[in-house]
């Protein structure tokens, strides 16, 4: 989970701190449960450190592309994404975004346990296998979509589907984002983000709710924000909304390659009218991979006609974050990574 660019690059290290640093007493441990699995207190598909961990590697990855001078034409972020793509286009700051992402944190612990299942089937397929609270949680392709629910009834819709004959994979998460048995936190959440200032987008921002571009009074609306807990997200319809308006190249900037995977299947990017390439490998590996693969994307940015600041680029080789400890040795100046809205 792009722990391999930590300490190895200016910016990408500077904005996991700045993200981190709006969460109190709790950063210092997520960061060392990240960069330390094996001793980890709590596990990263807990939802305790699941939402902090993706808001604060998906915010440090997007300033890491924005660091080589890349100016996104539009911004589309996935569940927790969104949040994120919220910051970059203007609609709340990273401490207020910080803020949100804790208050789901706070009341999803409160939701009895629950989870997740990817399912090779349309959304209309899957329709007569819900009951209770199992919802459908996302629409990410044509045959691809996830359920969510509380654990006993996700296991019986896990076990009709199967014995149906449908290829049903178990996802890693505890709580049933997406899904009908989050309303009390939806509604708990809501009221905290009342107090929050939210703006109109400065910038193109899609939405996986919509569908389609996020209108200013959705961005102002804390229920708009409090519903994605229990809402579904619809990433093919938003993909389909963004490709059809101009031939882009998509960075998928989040831990593995999920969403390149889902986008590499919509038509227009068979066709070749729009491209995707992902900033981290498909699979944990080493953190010379993690390099590797950002380097990647950042020559096929350039392939494309984009001019980047080699410099910035080169510093994911060249720069490492001295050892407080050692008095010997120099330290680098601070990568500003915080993105505020005007």
């Amino acid at each position: 989970m792009a722990a391999g660019l930590y300490r190895r690059d200016p910016v990408f290290t500077a904005a996991v701190d700045a993200a981190l640093s709006h969460m109190g007493e709790e950063a210092s441990r997520i960061r060392a449960d990240w960069l330390d699995p094996a001793r980890a207190a709590i596990g990263i598909d807990d939802v305790r450190r699941a939402q902090p961990l993706l808001f604060a590697v998906d915010y440090a990855l997007g300033c890491l592309v924005l660091s080589w001078g890349v100016r996104p034409t539009a911004f589309l972020g996935h569940s927790a994404g969104e949040l994120v793509a919220a910051v970059f286009a203007g609609v709340v700051s990273l401490k207020d975004a910080a803020h949100m992402v804790q208050a789901r944190v706070r009341e999803a612990v409160k939701i009895p346990a629950g989870g997740m299942l990817a399912v090779a089937a349309g959304e209309e397929q899957l329709r007569p296998y819900l009951t209770q609270d199992v919802g459908i949680a996302a629409v990410n392709a044509n045959q691809q979509v996830m359920l969510a629910g509380s654990k006993e009834p996700l296991a019986e819709v896990a076990a009709r589907l199967k014995a149906d004959g449908h290829t049903v994979v178990t996802v890693p998460a505890t709580s049933p984002f997406h899904s009908p048995a989050m309303a009390p936190a939806s509604d708990a959440v809501e009221i905290a983000y009342r107090g929050i200032p939210l703006r109109e987008p400065e910038r193109p921002l899609y939405s996986g709710y919509t569908g389609t571009l996020m209108r200013p009074d959705e961005a102002r609306s804390p229920r708009f924000w409090a519903r994605q807990i229990t809402d579904t997200v619809y990433f093919r319809k938003a993909l389909d909304e963004l490709l059809a308006a101009d031939d882009v190249l998509l960075v998928e900037a989040g831990p593995r390659q999920t969403l390149t995977a889902f986008a590499r299947r919509h038509r227009s990017v068979r066709l070749g009218a729009g491209a995707v390439t992902p900033l981290l490998p498909a699979r944990t590996g080493t953190p010379e991979a993690d390099r590797r693969s950002v380097l990647t994307a950042a020559a096929r940015i350039w392939t494309e006609g984009h001019d980047l600041d080699p410099a910035a680029v080169s510093r994911l080789w060249t720069w490492s974050e001295p050892d407080p400890s050692d008095p010997s040795e120099g330290r680098a100046p601070r990568a500003r990574a915080e993105v505020q809205p005007a």
